[in-house]
């Protein structure tokens, strides 16, 4: 079975990266959907390469080229005897061992970056500094991302989210004083890249705290903290009217 065992790596690597991309839509735990169709191909080269691997060794071909071999040298019994034996050492059998993260992916994929990702994360704020923002859409309540809306709160001198009802969603997380977050990880280009996004929630809806880790809808209104541009204007404030627990949306991620 030895002879297999390049061939059941590449498989289970190969279908586990399948199962993610063209299967589901777990792989947007991971990267960008833009990336998809490269996920795709690579799950399918590699399932290929399997195929071709496992065909490669098994026995039939093993033994026409040994039969190939020998007619190239039929007097050369030192070689003959070198090639058995290259044959019996096809592996060490620890490589087996590497079959273990294939499937592990295969069957239990990682979760998504979470509390911990963002709880490690210093303080992110956008670099633009202060500064005008486009106009926000007409009607309340209007749902902006995290990073939006802390970039208005933090560094908007036209304070465009003055008296408007916004709508956040994000995970919570909290700080050891009690106070709770609606937060939100924000990927460039994969999960290696994230940074967080946060916003504190207040006000009479937030009493009741949700389990940390869980998925909110926030609905309130900008509560403004210190002077604009400073570090005391961060994380910005919502004054929540209404808090919701909804499911963690299949992107769980937010985007530039």
């Amino acid at each position: 079975m030895r002879r297999y065992g390049p061939a059941v790596l590449l498989l289970l690597t190969g279908a586990a990266v399948l199962r993610i991309s063209l299967f589901s839509q777990l792989y947007l735990r991971y990267v960008q959907a833009g990336l998809r169709p490269y996920l795709i191909v690579s799950g399918a080269v590699l399932v290929l390469l399997a195929a071709a691997s496992a065909f490669a060794g098994r026995p039939g071909a093993a033994e026409h080229e040994d039969h190939s071999d020998h007619s190239g040298d039929h007097g050369d019994h030192g070689d003959h005897g070198d090639h058995g034996h290259s044959h019996g050492a096809a592996g060490p059998r620890v490589a087996w061992l590497l079959t273990l993260p294939a499937l592990a992916l295969l069957l239990f994929p990682p979760p998504a970056l979470g509390t911990y990702s963002a709880e490690r994360e210093a303080a992110q704020r956008a670099a633009q500094g202060v500064g005008t923002f486009p106009a926000l859409p007409s009607g309340d309540p209007v749902t902006l991302t995290l990073a939006e809306f802390s970039s208005r709160a933090i560094y908007d001198s036209e304070r465009s989210l003055k008296g408007r009802t916004v709508r956040l969603t994000g995970f919570v997380t909290r700080a050891d004083d009690g106070t709770w977050y609606v937060t939100r990880l924000l990927v460039t280009c994969c999960a290696a890249d994230a940074t967080t996004s946060k916003v504190e929630v207040r006000g009479g809806a937030a009493a009741d705290v949700p389990d940390t880790g869980a998925w909110v809808t926030v609905t309130g209104s900008w509560q403004p903290e210190g002077k604009l541009g400073t570090d005391a204007a961060w994380p910005p404030v919502v004054a929540a009217e209404r808090v919701r627990r909804v499911a963690q949306p299949a992107n769980p991620y937010e985007r530039p």
